[in-house]
């Protein structure tokens, strides 16, 4: 009887969410904001753990197999939208097999847990110096040339997993992934003006500089590397 109850109450809240979703997605974020309606909603899985704990019950998972082998791992900083730094202690930080170990191991771990991070990177115990990404596996795609990207406009182009938005400022070009961090929807509709772009959406504006977000603190668009060569623009994509 319990279960058959709990199950209709979950029923209800989804057919809630939803059309909240269409007809007031603020005002579904503001009553998630609100701690009793957010734990009624992570009660029935309806939304997802705050990151940092996905995160440690990754690394939580992790710890038994290096600390069979006197090591640990620690996580030092989540640098929003999409990665995180962690350090290996112990005999792991010396190890000559430690990045084979991250690869896979804390790699695969993370990403069950947390698949928007992205961007995993090991750093040095003394300094905190950068010692490598995880996520190793990647290559330079050719997306357009430099005069398909309208000056001061973004363009969109489709690779083989993933949209991407091109921004041209003089010779200057950046590249970022076609998906506001709100709730993903295309950016490549919104509207360009004086180096920002407005989510068509929602509203929510981004320097496309910087990729920083100018509606919501400490968020921004996914940007990729990107390199010229002649007149062909060059993107960094992980496979």
């Amino acid at each position: 009887m319990q279960r058959a109850i709990e199950s209709l109450h979950k029923a209800a809240l989804t057919n809630l969410i939803i059309s909240l979703k269409q007809d007031n997605i603020s005002a579904l974020c503001h009553a998630v904001d609100n701690e009793i309606v957010y734990a009624v909603l992570l009660y029935h899985n309806l939304v997802k753990p705050p990151l940092s704990e996905r995160i440690e019950t990754a690394l939580t998972e992790i710890r038994p197999s290096l600390q069979s082998h006197d090591g640990d791992v620690e996580l030092v900083a989540i640098k929003l939208p999409d990665r995180i730094d962690i350090k290996l202690v112990g005999s792991c930080s010396n190890c000559a097999s430690s990045t084979l170990t991250l690869t896979q191991l804390v790699e695969q771990t993370i990403k069950k847990y947390c698949p928007e991070i992205t961007n995993i990177v090991a750093v040095n115990n003394s300094s905190n110096a950068t010692l490598a990404p995880i996520y190793t596996n990647s290559y330079w795609m050719g997306v357009a040339n430099v005069n398909d990207i309208p000056e001061n406009h973004v363009l969109a182009v489709k690779l083989e997993n993933q949209n991407i938005i091109l921004y041209r400022q003089g010779n200057n070009i950046s590249c970022y992934r076609n998906a506001c961090y709100h709730l993903g929807l295309p950016m490549d509709n919104g509207k360009v003006e004086n180096g920002m772009i407005t989510c068509a959406s929602h509203q929510f504006q981004y320097d496309l500089k910087t990729a920083e977000c100018l509606t919501v603190p400490d968020i921004s668009l996914q940007s990729y590397e990107v390199r010229v060569k002649g007149d062909k623009v060059y993107v960094k994509v992980e496979k």
